[in-house]
């Protein structure tokens, strides 16, 4: 009997069926790769270093938290992701009755791995993480010392319950708007998708770990329209930017997880807001031509609904409980293209928030201001 080493087994088999959850454990390196681990470890002591060595009013920014904090931020936003991978993709290994799509669509062939890419796929992902990690760390520098309050200071507002949860909804909706017309367009604009966005859907049966394995310039940019432009136009306070990143990234691994159920802790915790996903919804997103040119909304669904989007997926197929009452409305047949899979109206929208967040930098003296 060959035996398989747990890198071929979690790569490229599944591992046996009576294996228990605590058997499965994927990965914690950065990408799988051990040199690129060393880099992000490397990356991160060199903040903490910078604390150890360099005075503090040398180093923290008036209206942002200490640099100390921000180097705790960007250590848990790594480990966080890590963790919460290993987490979802134990549910998918050890709960089969969960995933999105039988078993027969992970049928594989030879030298593919678990998600459906080749060798020559996999080698391009792995280059591409490496500028992926590298890039994000150069712009949270550049936002930590080039935008003054962008990450806020726990003292930079005092604000009611009622009124940080309402921030709170209104940061997510801007930057889920923005995020849906980035990634509309991704799909719509032909060296968009062919150059950059393709790259992600490489991937046909995501696991969570394909979550962030793009082109990096689709994370950059994704990091900027996202997170970049919601904090300047809807600020959060400390505590809350704090949560937003962090469930932010729970969204994200579990949309790809190739799981949808109550083990998906960020979906299950927004089911209640209208037009609500669940992952299987984007799941469907990776099975057909161009990724299926449904459900490009992050946080939330409503935009799927305004824009005539929304798909139900494999809802039908999944237990009793874990679809959404919206998958129970009359399905909608193929879409046809509109004027809004025009390249220039795909991106107007994401060109309008970045002149709007610009616009607002520039009248607050380029800080982002709470209140």
């Amino acid at each position: 009997m060959t035996v398989q080493s747990k890198e071929q087994v979690y790569g490229h088999a599944y591992p046996d069926d009576a294996l228990g959850f605590r058997s499965h454990f994927s990965s914690l390196l950065f990408s799988g790769s051990w040199g690129l681990t060393a880099l992000e470890a490397a990356s991160l002591a060199s903040l903490f270093g910078a604390v150890a060595l360099v005075p503090k009013e040398k180093l923290d920014v008036g209206g942002s938290m200490p640099f100390q904090e921000f180097a705790r931020f960007l250590l848990t936003k790594a480990v966080v992701t890590r963790v919460y991978n290993s987490y979802l993709e134990a549910v998918f290994f050890a709960f089969p009755k969960y995933r999105t799509q039988p078993s027969r669509e992970h049928a594989l062939q030879q030298k593919k791995d678990l998600c459906g890419r080749d060798m020559e796929q996999l080698t391009s992902i792995h280059r591409h993480d490496g500028f992926t990690m590298m890039s994000q760390f150069g712009l949270n520098l550049a936002l930590y010392f080039g935008v003054p309050g962008f990450f806020p200071a726990s003292s930079a507002s005092n604000q009611p319950m009622h009124e940080k949860i309402l921030r709170l909804l209104g940061n997510h909706y801007v930057m889920s708007f923005g995020m849906y017309w980035m990634h509309r367009a991704l799909h719509v604009v032909p060296i968009m998708w062919e150059k950059i966005h393709s790259f992600h859907h490489w991937a046909r049966h995501p696991l969570s770990r394909n979550t962030y394995q793009d082109h990096w310039l689709d994370n950059f940019c994704n990091a900027i329209v996202g997170h970049g432009f919601a904090q300047v136009l809807v600020p959060l306070d400390n505590s809350t930017f704090w949560f937003s990143h962090v469930f932010r990234i729970f969204e994200s691994l579990e949309k790809h997880s190739g799981v949808s159920c109550g083990f998906n802790l960020a979906h299950t915790m927004q089911r209640w807001l209208p037009f609500a996903q669940m992952p299987h919804h984007h799941d469907w997103h990776h099975e057909g031509h161009k990724g299926c040119n449904y459900t490009f909304s992050s946080l939330g669904g409503v935009w799927d609904c305004v824009f005539g989007t929304r798909k139900a997926g494999r809802a039908a197929d999944l237990l009793e409980g874990n679809a959404t009452r919206w998958d129970k409305q009359p399905a909608m047949g193929r879409r046809g293209k509109t004027v809004l899979d025009n390249a220039f109206v795909a991106t107007a929208p994401v060109v309008a928030v970045g002149i709007a967040a610009g616009l607002k930098l520039q009248r607050d003296g380029f800080r982002v201001l709470q209140g």
